[in-house]
């Protein structure tokens, strides 16, 4: 499901509705879940064959195509090309439409012209100085990452297969500069054999792998110019940002510190953000923590996407997937400390979502890099209210400047996006 709140003229319009992606639809109209999720609890080798059985029955009679998708869009969201698109990482995005008064509406499935072929990572990239959107897409059969990308009108570029990737790896998320692509190549893998013949969890970790980062060139057309950095105990599911120094990369990101408990115990998780520098001359890699906290889903203003950035903005971990506040980041500190710099935390028994940077004036290039607001959705669970808050991003307590009540509530849920009027009217 969606939430959108639509902000015009000193008032607020809330609406929820259902991405309407093939599997919902085919689902609501019998009433019952056909294909059951990958994820949806595995109790030995009996109980997985059952479920598959039936899948393939369901399938066989027609009840089921497969080629129309499986996935849900309940991930995240993107609008490049003037389109908006809802997106789940096992499935092509689903384009959608926000009306004049502040309806979802779900216009369909969409492959660019064909050219888009089984899924699409949940996280791309836009360059907002070019208008491309990078992305990629990961699966449990070599090649097990292929690279692509989108030009300013939306056409889809030809895909660039990474076969130096020699297992399949849970690549969720990655990073671009003006120059690369970056990819985190983790100790969480795909197990698809585990998963037919013992009925276990179809994503495991393998303790013996060392984590490796993948540079490319990002316009590449093959991957002759990919290159592979080890970076032991690194393993991130979330990138934040990347830029190029000289003959260096930068990224940050957060670092799963227990990795083993990804999958099954989100509330031992714990994530540090850190300052990786890749000096590509050398092919040493240091790295830098950059706060102690628990944080993740974090987010800064978009308008810095593959350039060097001052500011983040992170969720606080209480545990993960609750969320309790919101802390704002310097990254450009190079001394070994503390690096927050702004918190907002929500109070007793309240939880928010991941935060996202609107820029008060996103046309202008001399506005400060945090001119801006932070927003957030937040769930009171003792007085079981919702609110919409408007944070200002400048302020050393991210001041509250706007609380929209909401009618109902906002589940804790995963990413969100600010889209302008006028690219909504582009819809």
């Amino acid at each position: 499901m969606l939430h959108s709140v639509r902000i015009s003229k000193g008032r607020a319009v809330l609406c929820s509705r259902y991405v309407k992606t093939y599997k919902y639809t085919i689902e609501r109209d019998a009433g019952y879940p056909i294909l059951p999720s990958v994820f949806s609890g595995f109790n030995g080798l009996t109980a997985s064959a059952t479920r598959g059985a039936l899948s393939a029955a369901r399938v066989f009679t027609g009840q089921y195509n497969p080629a129309n998708g499986i996935g849900l869009a309940n991930t995240s969201l993107a609008f490049f090309g003037n389109q908006l698109y809802a997106l789940g990482e096992s499935d092509l995005p689903y384009s959608l439409r926000l009306t004049s008064n502040g309806d979802i509406q779900t216009l369909g499935r969409h492959d660019f012209d064909g050219k888009l072929f089984m899924s699409m990572t949940a996280h791309p990239k836009i360059d907002p100085e070019t208008g491309e959107a990078f992305a990629f897409r990961y699966g449990p059969l070599p090649p097990f990452l292929t690279y692509f990308r989108f030009d300013a009108n939306g056409t889809k570029q030809p895909d660039v297969p990474i076969f130096s990737m020699v297992t399949p790896s849970f690549l969720h998320d990655f990073a671009i500069t003006k120059k690369y692509a970056i990819f985190v190549d983790i100790q969480i893998g795909m197990n698809p054999i585990d998963m037919i013949t013992k009925g276990a969890s179809p994503v495991g970790l393998d303790p013996s792998k060392v984590p490796r980062i993948g540079v490319i060139p990002r316009y590449a057309k093959d991957e002759t110019e990919m290159r592979w950095f080890d970076v032991p105990g690194f393993n991130i599911i979330h990138a934040i940002n990347a830029w190029d120094e000289e003959d260096a990369i930068v990224m940050v990101a957060p670092n799963i510190l227990s990795a083993e408990h990804t999958m099954e115990r989100m509330d031992l998780i714990h994530a540090s953000v850190e300052k990786v520098r890749i000096d590509l001359k050398t092919g040493i890699v240091s790295r830098q923590p950059i706060s102690t906290r628990n944080l993740d889903f974090a987010v800064f203003n978009p308008a810095y996407v593959g350039k060097k950035n001052k500011y983040v903005y992170a969720a606080v971990g209480d545990p993960m997937p609750k969320i309790s506040g919101v802390v704002k980041l310097d990254v450009s500190n190079v001394e070994h400390k503390e690096c927050i710099v702004a918190s907002r935390m929500f109070g007793p028994g309240c939880y928010g979502g991941e935060p996202f940077f609107v820029a008060r004036e996103p046309e202008n290039p001399e506005a400060d890099e945090d001119d801006g607001y932070v927003v957030t959705y937040v769930h009171d669970e003792k007085a079981g209210e919702s609110s919409f808050l408007v944070m200002d991003a400048k302020s050393p307590r991210l001041d509250i400047v706007a609380d929209v009540r909401l009618p109902r509530r906002v589940p804790y849920g995963f990413h969100g996006l600010f889209v302008k009027e006028s690219d909504l009217n582009k819809l």
